[in-house]
Parts: C-alpha cells; structure tokens; sequence
C-alpha cells in the first residue's frame, strides 16, 4: 500500500513538471511549416533519423524562405537549436555547403546553421524575443546546395537541451508535438496497398475496380515511384504478352505515353492504338527522351486523377508506414504518419501489399527476405558470385541542363569532388549510369548515397562550366534539374513459396502458376571504380544477358511466412540476378495488375494468397484472359 502512494506521488510530481516544462518549450517540425517557399520535403531516411526534413534543393541558387507562425505561451527570450547537419563532413569536405539562417519576428540570427559536424544534431544559434501568442519564424537559404534543417526547439528554461538521438529523441518528439500521441482512424479495408509506385497503382485500380475496398498508402506527394517527376525514370519492358495478353491494359492506362510506346508502335504502325501514340509523340517529341526528361513526361496528374477518380480506393499521400500489428502470423492494421504534419492513421486491413520497392512492410511484419547476392554454390545460377556478398546495384540520382539565350553563372563548388580535364564528364544530361551505393546499404544509409551522387553532379558541373578546356561550349548551359530523391534498382527481396532463379528463365521452367511475363533482359549493373579520383564509383555499366519473354510464377508475389501479405515491384521473391529482368516498370505494373486481381478472389473466397494458389488457382488464372474493367 505505501508502495502504491509513493508510485502515485511520483507520477503526479513527473506531472506536475512535465506541464510546466511545456510551458516553456516549442518545438517546430520544419516540414511542417505552411509554407515551405523553394524548400522541399525530404523522407528518405525518416526511419533512420526520427523525420523527414526540408531540403534546400536549389541547385546553386538560394531558394524561397520557408516561412511559418508558431504559438509561444508566454513573452520572453528564448534559446534557439535547430536540428541540422554538415552534409559534406562526411568527406571531410570544408565550406559547408548547406548554409542558412533562421529569422524570428524579422530578427535574423547571427548564427549560421548547417556547420554543425556530420551528424544530425541541435547546433545552438542564440536567443529571441518572443511575443505571447503568434510568432513568425522563417528559414533563410544562403547557398542553394541542400541545407536541411529537421526541427527547430526554442525555450524558456536555461537548463534544458534536447536530446540528440535515439530513443530519447523520439520521446521528446512525442512529447512536444500535439498531433503526435493522437492516432486517427482510417476504417477497415479489404486490401492496404502500401507504396505508390506502378507496380502498387496497379494493384490498387485493379482491387478497386473489382469491387474491393482500398486504401493505398504513398509516402511521396505524387504517385508514380521511379516513374514520377521527381525521379523521372522512363517505363521499360514490354506488356500485352502471351500467355495473357491483357495484361498490361492498365499499366498503359496510367502510364505516360514515352520511349517504349513508341518502339512498339513503330512495329505495328497500322493498328488504332499505335496510330494514337505516334500523334501524341509527335505533337510532344521531348516524350521521347526516356530517363531525365522534363517533369512533363511522366503525368504525375494523369496518375493521380486515375486513382482518385475510383470510388473504392481512398488515397493517402505524404503517408509512411511505421508500425505493423500482427496476430497468429497476420498483418491486422498498419500505423503510418504524415511526412508533414506528424498526424498518425491506422489502416486495419484483411490483405495487405508491399510495393514500396524496399520491402519496408514485409520487414516491419516480420517477413523472410533477402539483401546482396547469393552465392553459385546457393543458387547454381550462371552469374552468381562465387561467394555470397551485399554488392546490390545502385541508385541513380538523374540530372538534366538547359540551353539559355544568355552565359548562365554556376557557382564554385570547392566541396565537392574536384575534377579535372581527365577525369570530367562533357555532358549535358546524367542519365541512369550515373549510380551510386553499390557497395552501401541502400536503406539505412540512404542519405549518404544521394549526397555522393550530388557531390559528384556538383564538381563535374563545376569543372566543366568554370574550369574545363571546352567550357565555352557550356556558357549558355544551366543546370536544371537535379534529383534529390534517388531511383533505387535493389534493396530488401521478400522470400514467397517459388524464388525466381536465372535457370527458371534461361530455361524456359514452366509453372503451372504462370502470370505476368518478363521481357527484359537479365539487366545487372556493376559499379564503374573511379580511378585517380580514389572515390566510391558513381557511375555504372550494364551487364545484359537477353532472354525470350518468360512467365513468371505466382508464387512470386506473396510472402512464405506473413500469410495475408502480397508483394508487387522489385521487392518480390527473386534472386539477386534474376532481378535483373523483373524490375522495369511496366512489368512490375503487371505484377500489380496480378495481385489486385488475386485480392478479389482472396475476399470472395475467404482464403489466403498461398490458399488461392493451392485451392483457386484456375479462378486466377480465368481472370487473367480478362482485361481490367475500365472506369
């Protein structure tokens, strides 16, 4: 009994502090502000870090401040931290590219953030007279080359510090931010699609259309994964192939017209669909250009409004899953949160889906899966190393320029990698060899793969604008466009009940559950070293073996050991090299197409994914002759 009053007078004394603690301390999410100017939203590395980020992704000139109104609960001075990183310390690189300041009230602090070492941490910047009630406070870019700015603290209390990392960080985030203990409700699904890209599009429209319940869960503004503006990779592989030619109709439906359409138009120019892709190619001939077009050619709109327009499908986009709730190896709901504001959902769900490219589902539930490549000895695949390693092939980070009526000034970059005459690159355009990471974790260090790949983009255009013997030629050219969200080709494949070898399609290996059909060439990429420059490789070459279209297994696209979990993308159960062929779009998009059709027929028949194969597979199969019903 004494026991129980003193835990009782502990807790109501943490109470008692704790409220007055908040009284004196304000914490800011950056991504949160309601006006983010020229600053973007990073979420990348939201698992590694605790959040997403703003981004200064000017590429050399400073952007637009990020500007916001925040309460303050009393009038005073209070010490400012804004949670920050040098982006090149890593590199031991000087000159800090990622500067920028921070203003209250239209007081600018002296402080210069972004200087702060390499890693994520509060650097101190002063104090600032706040008003009680609303304050304004703004984030001033000096540079244009990627400042990030995670959360900025503000208090009252001369003797309190946030926390650096970890879990202690993460509770002070839950602490201090109001919308993050409130977890809201989304309802009940049939199938909980869980990526954004083609592959879950698909498989979304498909589930929606015949009849099911959808939610799909995107953790980007847009829709279109690798295939979307901000990435602007092009859709490869060829669809509409025996043995179910309709499938496809619903990648062609969402997709944007582009490189492929037009290779297969050009063969059979006479039918009405080629003819209407040759008219719109030619009223829009920049569609031709495949990978690093203009933002344009992938019609991240046309996506958008496809899914919306589907009375059983509710989207939800800045939205990362997190948490998985399991019972008796079932997935029953997933928790995600906004990558701006912080608000958390529960999605409850009978089928769920991981098409997030990296498996980031599968994982949080547990799922059997795989990373790096096996050994021969694993596999007996032609091509596999002699011995197991994490060798994945890389992330492209795409780049573009522009040709202008007048000299357009870049600046010098001296923290970048430094060029030279033989070791630049005279391009106008970063196509998908220029790929970074082949040797790093692609999920947990992310960040630092994309930050390489911009180091590399930066010197080279550098060099060859201010520098290089030929940089007449380059006088009137700028620098459009840089992605800062990176292509990624392989991380995490889930493990199902049939793992596609290289001997399964060389060999033509006929099983008796034969869907979607592949048509790209076993597709590995190998790191290009770097020579001189004694850097991680950031470009790429193309190791292709062709093959004749192949059909691949059902089994394919659900987990061995997560019973009510499908895959569709490159995270589905492959081998290392026989991802080389799976993982082009417009195949994945069938893959989605597939499973969308295999979550109707699991609500309908009240069975598992592994159950439809063992019991229904011919009701699949059935469906697969059919096209997609059209809106």
């Amino acid at each position: 009994m004494q026991t129980s009053v003193f835990f009782l007078l502990f807790m109501l004394l943490h109470f008692v502090i704790a409220a007055k603690t908040k009284d004196k301390i304000i914490l800011l999410e950056a991504e949160s502000f309601s006006n983010t100017g020229g600053w973007v939203v990073d979420q990348q590395s939201i698992d590694q870090i605790g959040s997403s980020y703003l981004l200064a992704h000017g590429l050399g000139r400073p952007v637009d401040d990020a500007v916001t109104t925040f309460h303050a609960p009393n009038s005073g001075n209070y010490k400012v931290w804004v949670r920050t990183r040098d982006w090149v310390a890593p590199w031991n690189a000087g000159g800090a590219p990622g500067k920028f300041q921070l203003s209250v009230n239209g007081r600018t602090l002296e402080t210069v953030f972004g200087t702060n070492g390499a890693e994520w941490s509060w650097q101190y910047g002063g104090e600032v007279s706040c008003s009680k009630g609303a304050n304004e406070i703004s984030l001033h870019d000096l540079t244009g080359f990627d400042g990030r700015c995670d959360a900025i603290f503000l208090s009252t209390d001369p003797g309190f510090e946030p926390p650096q990392n970890g879990k202690a960080l993460a509770d002070f985030r839950d602490e201090y931010m109001e919308s993050s203990n409130d977890i809201a409700d989304a309802g009940e699904f049939d199938f909980v699609v869980v990526g954004g890209g083609m592959a879950g599009c698909c498989a979304a429209v498909t589930a929606a259309r015949l009849g099911c319940k959808v939610a799909l869960i995107q953790n980007r503004p847009v829709l279109g994964g690798n295939n979307s503006s901000e990435v602007r990779v092009g859709l490869s592989g060829l669809i509409h192939q025996e043995p179910y030619p309709v499938l496809g109709d619903l990648v062609d439906e969402i997709g944007p017209v582009g490189h492929w359409n037009l290779w297969e138009a050009q063969r059979n120019p006479d039918s009405e669909r080629s003819k209407k892709i040759l008219e719109e190619i030619s009223r829009n001939p920049e569609k031709k250009e495949h990978n690093a077009g203009p933002s344009t050619n992938y019609n991240d709109d046309k996506k958008r409004q496809i899914v919306e327009n589907e009375e059983n499908i509710s989207l939800f986009l800045d939205t990362h899953v997190y948490e998985v709730e399991k019972k008796k190896g079932k997935i029953v709901a997933v928790i995600a949160k906004n990558i701006r504001t912080g608000q958390k959902t529960l999605f409850r769900g009978k089928l769920f889906a991981d098409c997030t490219g990296d498996g980031n589902l599968g994982y949080l539930a547990g799922a059997d899966f795989r990373m790096g490549r096996e050994s021969k000895k694993e596999t007996g695949e032609i091509r596999a190393p002699e011995k197991a390693d994490n060798l994945l092939m890389g992330t492209s980070v795409q780049w573009n320029s522009v040709e202008e009526d007048a000299p357009a000034a870049f600046p010098s970059c001296p923290w970048a990698v430094q060029f030279d005459e033989s070791t630049c690159h005279y391009l106008t355009k970063g196509d998908w060899d220029w790929e970074t990471g082949a040797y790093r974790d692609q999920i947990n260090e992310m960040e630092m793969i994309r930050d390489h790949a911009l180091r590399v983009v930066y010197g080279n255009w550098d060099y060859i604008k201010n520098k290089g013997n030929n940089k007449e030629k380059f006088a009137n050219r700028r620098l459009s466009w840089v992605a800062y969200i990176g292509g990624k080709r392989e991380t995490r494949r889930l493990l199902g009940d049939v793992i596609l070898k290289e001997q399964d399609i060389l060999n033509q290996t006929a099983f008796p559950d034969a869907c979607f059909t592949t048509t790209w060439g076993i597709d590995l990429h190998y790191p290009i070293e770097t020579g001189s420059l004694n850097i991680e490789p950031y470009r790429s070459r193309a190791d292709i073996k062709e093959i004749e279209p192949y059909s691949v297994p059902y089994r394919t696209l659900y987990s061995r050991n997560v019973s009510n979990l499908f895959m569709a993308g490159r995270n589905i159960s492959v081998t290392h090299v026989a991802l080389g062929t799976v993982r082009v779009m417009r195949t994945t998009g069938m893959m989605g197409e597939v499973i969308g059709r295999a979550a109707r027929i699991c609500i309908k028949e009240d069975c598992s994914p592994r159950e439809l194969y063992l019991n229904h597979l011919n009701e699949l199969l059935k469906t697969l002759e059919k096209g997609v019903p059209s809106n």
